[in-house]
């Protein structure tokens, strides 16, 4: 069993000053709250140091650990007895558990996500838009015994890096689309190969050809075909991704229209109104 730090009293902090660099109130504090956290999450279920942690948000050691222990304190996050890893705590699934009822795009879609893992026999995921980032909600495991197991569900990353995130992009209008790219400009590099300049090229490549493509920017030897789901467009994609000897040209093609076609049945799907 592995051993979570966790179910210390909490214990109360006193407020600092933005003189001294550490955490503020207001609406400052809450937007350096909600970047850690999305900073944890984009690690999945691995954890992340308090140096990645650091090095990832810009923020000051000192601010940043600050920061981390009240939330472990409040079971937002928890740490690892073992690894100092610090991973998303309690707190947020019990809130989660509330919040969940409205958003049931994942719960729909999980037959078509089947069918297209039997269909392609590799790993299909769901990505849904929150703000410029993709959160991967679903996946469905093909039987293809050499599997591409790029995300987790949960995981978020910027708009870009990854089919279903490049998908979305490439359905915005351009002016929105160059906007957000331009806004991770500087995230790119650190999550993956690509640059702001290389994602502008793929957005164009994708709204010429009908689909995204990307071979191997964040795990090389992976490669994954994405499109959008028109019915909730631009917020939702989903993508297959495999081993990129399995992703040539000819097969790349014969993805990418298995996914519209589903994609496509997916969206009549969803004009249905939710059973009560």
């Amino acid at each position: 069993m592995v051993e979570i730090k966790s179910g210390r009293p909490a214990r109360r902090l006193r407020p600092m000053s933005a003189r001294s660099g550490d955490p503020v109130g207001g609406t400052q504090s809450i937007e350096r709250v909600v970047s850690l956290l999305r900073v944890v999450a984009s690690r999945g279920r691995g954890g992340m140091r308090l140096g990645e942690i650091t090095a990832a948000s810009g923020l000051p050691s000192s601010t940043c650990f600050r920061m981390l222990q009240r939330l472990e304190s409040e079971g937002v996050l928890e740490r690892h007895a073992v690894t100092r890893k610090y991973l998303l705590g309690p707190l947020l699934y019990e809130l989660g558990l509330l919040a969940q009822p409205r958003f049931q795009l994942a719960q729909r879609c999980e037959n078509t996500l089947a069918t297209l893992a039997e269909l392609t026999q590799d790993t299909v995921y769901l990505s849904e838009r929150r703000g410029n980032e993709a959160v991967c909600s679903a996946r469905a495991l093909g039987d293809y015994p050499i599997k591409a197991l790029t995300l987790d569900v949960g995981v978020r990353r910027p708009l870009g890096v990854g089919a279903g995130g490049l998908a979305i992009l490439c359905a915005l209008p351009p002016a929105e689309a160059d906007d957000i790219i331009t806004g991770h400009a500087e995230r790119y590099p650190k999550l993956s190969s690509l640059t702001a300049e290389r994602v502008r090229e793929l957005v164009e490549q994708g709204r010429e050809q009908g689909f995204a493509f990307l071979d191997g920017p964040v795990h090389p030897g992976t490669a994954a075909v994405g499109v959008i789901i028109p019915a909730v467009a631009p917020m939702a994609a989903i993508s297959v991704a495999a081993i990129s000897s399995r992703l040539d040209q000819a097969r790349r093609l014969e993805i990418a229209a298995q996914l519209q076609v589903q994609a496509l049945r997916l969206s009549r799907l969803l004009d249905r109104p939710v059973a009560a």
